[in-house]
């Protein structure tokens, strides 16, 4: 089987790259723009890769037939994609449609990842089927990929996640943990919001999932997030308690005060069921997770 990964730069890219590039059964194509950015070389192939650019797109993909395209590259950061919306809407939006296109065109399986910032997080936790409705253009953006699938004749399956944190190398973003965990260790003074309600991801989780999704050739939506709903605020309290870090200068803040460009759902969350039962999908608790981490940056 052969399977495409994009964005294998990224932390999700990462994840995966490193699950497949040891499975026998997986012959992997990792691509990304630019140079390749992990240490380790072997069990796969790279190719630089834009995928905001359909010729290159079609070069890669029609040359190299994956039976699986996986794409992890997304534009993420949510109030730059409401000032950039263009730029915003190539990589999430025009991307996936040169994506689907070639898939049809193979006959390849395409996993999407979407997210919970398609919901305006009023009625939090989310099944599959609840109706969308986003508060920023960086969700819009994810709801337009949405569509594009939903009104395509290629198999496909959208895996909605949440909050995607973990450890990877050279990596061009950080993630809530890992900025944390350090501000908490320096004793920094934190201001953080406790109106707002997560579920985050382990980045090995999400990318279990995408395995999943394809080994058992399960095709449609599913909720694939961590598994413990909390606020911005406990989540940052249980990394302190975790590690044992004091939270004394952690300061409870509402969204209000921010004045973020873009719009943040109040409350999120997924309902798993699905996932759990069609794909086998089990993450860890946010204290497993936790642990993982801690044994990874040890390493």
């Amino acid at each position: 089987m052969k399977v495409l990964i994009t964005g294998s730069n990224g932390l999700l890219g990462q994840k995966l790259l490193h699950k497949l590039r040891v499975d026998n059964s997986v012959d992997l194509i990792a691509t990304s723009i630019g140079e390749n950015r992990v240490s380790e070389k072997s069990g796969y192939k790279y190719i630089s890769l834009d995928i905001t650019n359909k010729q290159e797109i079609e070069k890669v993909v029609f040359s190299e037939k994956p039976d699986i395209i996986i794409n992890t590259a997304s534009m993420t950061n949510v109030d730059v994609c409401e000032d950039k919306k263009q730029e915003c809407d190539t990589l999430n939006v025009d991307a996936v449609k040169y994506l689907s296109d070639c898939a049809i065109n193979i006959d390849a399986h395409l996993i999407q990842i979407s997210t919970d910032f398609i919901f305006d997080g009023e009625n939090g936790p989310y099944s599959e089927d609840d109706i969308p409705n986003p508060l920023s253009y960086y969700g819009l953006s994810k709801l337009k990929s949405e569509t594009i699938l939903l009104e395509s004749s290629c198999r496909w399956t959208i895996l909605r996640t949440i909050i995607v944190f973990g450890v990877a190398e050279n990596l061009s973003k950080g993630n809530i943990v890992l900025w944390a965990k350090g501000a908490l260790e320096k004793g920094e003074p934190l201001n953080i919001i406790d109106d707002q309600f997560r579920a985050p991801t382990l980045a090995e989780d999400l990318a279990d999932a995408c395995i999943l999704s394809f080994q058992k050739a399960k095709y449609g939506i599913y909720n694939a997030s961590g598994k413990d709903i909390m606020s911005i605020f406990e989540i940052v309290e249980r990394i302190a308690r975790h590690y044992n870090y004091s939270t004394k200068n952690m300061n409870r803040i509402s969204t209000t005060t921010l004045n973020q460009t873009a719009g943040r759902p109040p409350r999120t969350g997924f309902i798993l069921d699905k996932a759990k039962k069609e794909l086998g999908y089990n993450p860890h608790s946010f204290e497993e997770c936790l642990s993982i981490i801690e044994k990874q940056l040890n390493n």
